[in-house]
């Protein structure tokens, strides 16, 4: 059956995907986070925009979005998606280290900055439920942004991601506690929040004890098959099942996709899902911007700009301090936490989900949610300039500025990303030798130290790729990678051999298995922990027991050569059960290297 242009949806369909496919290289190009580029064109598109002329010129109905709801769904799914990936970079490990500022900082950050702009709106002329319900619902922060903005392994991330993995698991007893505040909700609400708390906590557990057992087999039958539509599917099956099953238990469906990613990245197929998922997820996420950029109304905005402008710098305003005392009270850098309150300000997607949630409960009057959702809308928008302040409020806090505007005119020498006891012991035995080196480093007060020591060494965040390229790596004599973060050093690894396939690069590793994963992501060599306490506590056992120093020596040498051959040979034999897909750049280039 002939699907005609004058079908809504197709026609939506199509503007969508031209906008993606034109704005993201467009803005790549000048170096601007696409994220403005799709909420611009939500607003250029929109029935807002160029839908009031479509009277006028017929044509523009093909290059406008008639019907913003068809496009709704595939927003929600973009943020289910987003979500999903960011399990996919996180391990139940890390997850329980962050368990202090996750469940510490997050309710903190999110009951305090809910409490100053409540109680605020309330001596403005609120009524006390619905200041409950604004104050709450401004106080949410948006994962969609924020965390592409600055990822989830950086400084910034960590502390960020903290707060709002909180609010995501806070949303849906938040929407229940809206419901019980409702002039005829009586008692039987908080009944209800009481039940889903209940359901939620065995479905998560009962999730947890499923996926452990039936992922590993799934994706490892997926994988035979060599078919990358069927891990393809694999993949989003295990998204839609884990959300579906959270939403039937109350919980919100993004807590499902988190929950998704972190099963799936504690088996060995968790790389292959990230990629072949990512450009799903990119597509997804940036439906969702075009939406913000259509409930966008110039119109409404410029009538009244003063109200507008004054409770978006006030929303921001209050969030911003709130989390930055929570963070210093944390003992979180200055800097770091000025860039995180910043971030942290602007409302979130979900803000709008609780907006219409007190509408619906009369507690707040429908031209008030009106109000407050093009506020929201405002702030998504400038979330991304919300983050460059941040930047650069830090840089000056911490005195950042002189990061790489100055490198060294010999660029033959080795760099060291990361300066902590690994990395500053391999730049004494560097200095030893007389071999050049230049260190970078993320925490501030290391770099002080370092320079008050006299190593060549600079301030630097390696999870921002634009850093990453001033480094001017291609012509480096060596990269050494020291940082105790195995998911970073592998995604740092893996862009690091596509710009420089010649480059040596030597990683630290956590164990063997991790030191596989380097090899996979195109080290020259991975030196696993674990390999070589044993090994040196095997030196001074055989020294003590009286046995010669040469043959000890000769023997440990042998003995790392050999299990280092093991663990590249385990590398490229867990290459074998995953799918066939046809060569990347980055994988030409990490075999040439």
């Amino acid at each position: 059956m002939a699907i005609g242009l004058d079908n809504p949806g197709f026609s939506d369909a199509l503007v969508v995907l031209g906008a993606a496919g034109l704005v993201i290289p467009a803005f790549a190009r000048f170096k601007i986070s696409p994220v403005i580029g799709f909420i611009l064109v939500g607003l250029l598109v929109g029935p807002a925009g160029l839908g009031t002329q479509i009277d006028r010129a017929p044509w523009l109905y093909y290059v406008t979005i008639s019907d913003p709801e068809f496009v709704r769904p595939f927003a929600e799914f973009g943020i289910i998606l987003l979500l999903f990936s960011i399990g996919l970079e996180l391990s139940f490990r890390r997850l329980w280290a962050m368990r202090r500022l996750v469940f510490g900082i997050g309710p903190a950050e999110l009951l305090g900055s809910a409490l100053i702009v409540g109680i605020t709106l309330h001596y403005v002329g609120q009524s006390w439920p619905g200041a409950i319900g604004l104050g709450l619902a401004l106080a949410l922060s948006s994962t969609a942004l924020v965390l592409p903005l600055v990822g989830s392994v950086s400084a910034v991330g960590r502390g960020a991601f903290a707060m709002l993995l909180f609010e995501d698991l806070a949303l849906v007893p938040i929407i229940f506690a809206l419901g019980a505040l409702a002039p005829s909700a009586g008692e039987g609400g908080w009944v209800n929040i009481g039940m889903v708390a209940l359901r939620g906590g065995l479905t998560v557990v009962a999730m947890y004890v499923a996926g452990r057992l039936i992922l590993p087999r799934l994706f490892g039958q997926a994988a035979r098959t060599k078919s990358p539509e069927l891990f393809l599917a694999a993949s989003l099956l295990v998204v839609i099942v884990a959300s579906v099953a959270t939403t039937a238990a109350g919980l919100s469906p993004i807590v499902g996709a988190l929950l998704a990613g972190l099963l799936i990245a504690e088996t060995e197929y968790h790389t292959e899902v990230e990629v072949i998922t990512a450009p799903f997820k990119g597509l997804a996420l940036g439906v969702f911007l075009i939406t913000v950029g259509m409930s966008l109304d110039l119109r409404l905005i410029t009538q009244n700009w003063d109200e507008l402008l004054l409770a978006v710098a006030a929303v921001v305003t209050i969030k911003a301090i709130v989390t930055y005392l929570l963070l210093r009270v944390a003992n979180v850098g200055r800097g770091v936490a000025a860039e995180t309150g910043l971030l942290m300000g602007s409302p979130s997607e979900t803000t709008l989900i609780v907006l219409a949630t007190a509408a619906q409960a009369q507690l707040i009057q429908l031209s008030t949610a009106a109000f407050w959702q093009t506020v929201t809308a405002i702030g998504l928008t400038i979330t991304p300039l919300l983050a460059f302040a941040g930047r650069v409020i830090s840089r000056r806090i911490e005195g950042r500025g002189e990061t790489l505007d100055e490198p060294p005119q010999d660029g033959k020498r080795a760099v060291i990303i990361g300066f902590g006891r690994v990395g500053q012991l391999v730049a004494e035995l560097l200095a030893v030798h007389d071999q050049p080196y230049l260190a970078v480093e993320a925490n501030i007060d290391a770099v002080k130290a370092g320079r008050a020591a006299g190593h060549p060494i600079i301030f630097g965040d390696v999870v921002r790729s634009q850093f990453v390229d001033r480094l001017d790596l291609p012509n480096a004599r060596a990269l050494i990678l020291t940082m105790d973060d195995p998911p970073l050093s592998v995604r740092l690894a893996r862009r690091i051999r596509a710009l420089a396939p010649d480059l040596p690069i030597i990683a630290r590793a956590r164990d063997a298995a991790h030191a596989a994963e380097l090899y996979r992501a195109g080290v020259t060599d991975a030196v696993p922990e674990t390999l070589e306490s044993s090994l040196q506590l095997s030196e001074a056992v055989l020294v003590d027991l009286g046995v010669a120093m040469g043959p000890v020596i000769a023997s440990i040498h042998e003995k790392r050569d050999e299990l280092r051959q093991s663990i590249r040979e385990q590398a490229e034999l867990s290459r074998e059960p995953r799918i066939r897909r046809l060569p990347r750049l980055s994988d030409l280039r990490s075999l040439s290297g």
